[in-house]
């Protein structure tokens, strides 16, 4: 039998069948699918819908044990249909007795056969009215008997033929009698997958909208980076522009400056030349007494000019640099970098700072501070100088002292070190390879800080607890027999004071010698009292 036309292949559907995706499918499309089951299997366990693309589980038969599609069927109308009793030809007839359509052949085999030949036989054409009315559907397996009964436990129509044969013992039932629990369940089933269609629907109209938001958002956004790149692009061309024309001030505020140079020059040239042929023409034309009488005045006139001071060595700040990663403020709102550096450092105007720019300890860090100024004596205020230190021994000439030089970025640099031996050194600093301004200066190292090895105390016999032997650096006595000092007698310096070496300030370094072993020992004494 045929029904609509094929999703495949678009010719009408003969013998349609159902696959578990319930998409229907021609008999000639389902021979073709290719199999997907394992290589050297005899049956495909399993094929491809060529509609939805989904793998569907074959029952063990294969394709030819698929439900017939009978709605496709019912739904065939004006198609033609297909003969119900050898499905090659197309119906034009129908059996009202049998409930079958016949192609031409087998409605004259139908009315030859003794069985079937009162049979009332019309026209196809007549029944189309009576469509909606229920076609009995014939069993596979005995194609005379209709299935009016429905086996419960396989689930499935079956004939009275199949009852009495495989389905022996199984409780059945006429299916006019099932139909309403199992067409019921079937609606239940129906109602939750609608209410999960219409979940589905609505999760697609969210999503639908929220691509509607995002395409929105993203011409908005895209919106926002077109005028922030505009503007900016603006920005950055009148920077440009701003740059262009200060380097263009730059170079003629330069140029006037040679040009007032040359013809400062020019003219004291122009009068030298002067002074030079007017005094040869004195000299080597004029008379005694007239050289006498001019002398004077040519001698002031050529003095004068002598005098006028001149750089034989003219030279111009030419330092010009552009820093791109220099910031240079906000334009149109938009920060902007990259700046004209024109000033130059000098060397003689560079200044060293520190408290202990003259003066370590041994084995101590310590450092100063390179403070580079420009030849207006102004502040270099960047860093990226060529800065370098050296730092050696007057006396031991292979005794040499690696300083650190850090740039800070601003125009100063920190220069540490840790001298290794007490001594003078001569250090020496230089940017682009001149000596800054103090340099080079003599560095003197004293020997490490000594640590007081006594008390600070207010006299011996307080720290000592009355103890007669204890002893003081300060050289202080007390009458009895007390061999340190105490307060207002003989030698106290009437301050505190350390006990090793009579330092007053508490943060000295310790002065004391090599004393005796009993003067040690009573030192030690006082300490440990």
């Amino acid at each position: 039998s045929s029904g609509p036309p094929c999703p495949v292949c678009a010719e009408p559907c003969l013998s349609p069948r159902l696959l578990p995706c319930l998409h229907s499918l021609c008999a000639p499309c389902l021979r073709r699918l290719g199999p997907l089951g394992e290589p050297g299997r005899a049956a495909a366990r399993s094929v491809l819908c060529p509609v939805c693309d989904a793998e569907v589980a074959l029952p063990p038969g294969g394709v030819a044990q698929l439900i017939p599609d009978y709605l496709a069927l019912s739904r065939g109308g004006a198609v033609a249909a297909g003969c119900d009793l050898c499905a090659d030809g197309a119906a034009v007839r129908r059996c009202l007795t049998c409930e079958a359509d016949l192609c031409l052949f087998c409605c004259q085999a139908h009315r030859r056969q003794k069985k079937t030949a009162s049979h009332a036989v019309t026209e196809l054409e007549n029944t189309k009215d009576c469509s909606q009315a229920e076609k009995p559907l014939f069993c596979p397996s005995h194609p005379t008997e209709r299935l009016r009964l429905f086996c419960e436990q396989c689930d499935q129509p079956v004939c009275r033929d199949c009852v009495a044969d495989r389905h022996r013992q199984h409780p059945y039932d006429f299916t006019g009698n099932v139909i309403h629990r199992h067409g019921d369940a079937l609606r239940e089933l129906l109602k939750s997958t609608q209410q999960r269609v219409g979940t589905l629907e609505g999760v697609l109209n969210q999503i639908d909208d929220m691509g509607s938001a995002v395409r929105s958002r993203t011409e908005a956004v895209a919106t926002e980076i077109c005028l922030f790149a505009s503007g900016y692009v603006k920005a950055i061309e009148e920077h440009r522009d701003r740059l262009l024309k200060q380097l263009e001030d730059l170079k003629m505020h330069k140029e006037n400056l040679l040009h007032l140079r040359k013809a400062q020059l020019q003219q004291l040239l122009l009068d030298m030349r002067t002074g030079v042929e007017f005094t040869e023409r004195l000299l080597t034309s004029g008379s005694d007494l007239e050289i006498l009488i001019t002398k004077g005045v040519v001698a002031s006139r050529l003095a004068k000019l002598n005098s006028i001071a001149y750089n034989t060595h003219p030279s111009l700040e030419d330092g010009i640099q552009f820093s791109p990663q220099e910031r240079a403020g906000q334009c149109r709102g938009y920060e902007v970098f990259g700046a004209i550096l024109n000033k130059v450092v000098d060397p003689a105007r560079c200044a060293l700072l520190g408290e202990d720019l003259h003066s370590a300890r041994q084995n101590k860090l310590t450092g100063f501070t390179l403070l580079c100024n420009d030849t207006t004596g102004e502040r270099m205020g960047r860093g990226g100088e060529a800065v370098q230190v050296i730092i050696t021994h007057k006396d031991k000439r292979d005794c040499a002292v690696k300083p650190t030089v850090r740039d800070n970025g601003d125009g100063t640099y920190h220069i540490s070190y840790s001298p290794g031996e007490p001594g003078s050194y001569a250090v020496c600093v230089y940017v682009k390879g001149q000596h800054v301004k103090g340099s080079p200066f003599t560095l003197t190292v004293k020997n490490k800080f000594r640590e007081h090895q006594g008390v600070f105390h207010c006299c011996t016999f307080c720290s000592s607890g009355g103890q007669k032997a204890a002893r003081c650096a300060c050289g202080g006595t007390m009458p009895g027999g007390y061999q340190g000092c105490g307060h207002g007698h003989k030698g106290h310096p009437g301050c505190p004071h350390w006990s090793c070496c009579g330092q007053v300030k508490e943060s000295s370094e310790c002065l004391g010698g090599s004393p005796s072993n009993t003067s040690q020992r009573s030192l030690l004494r006082t300490v440990a009292l």
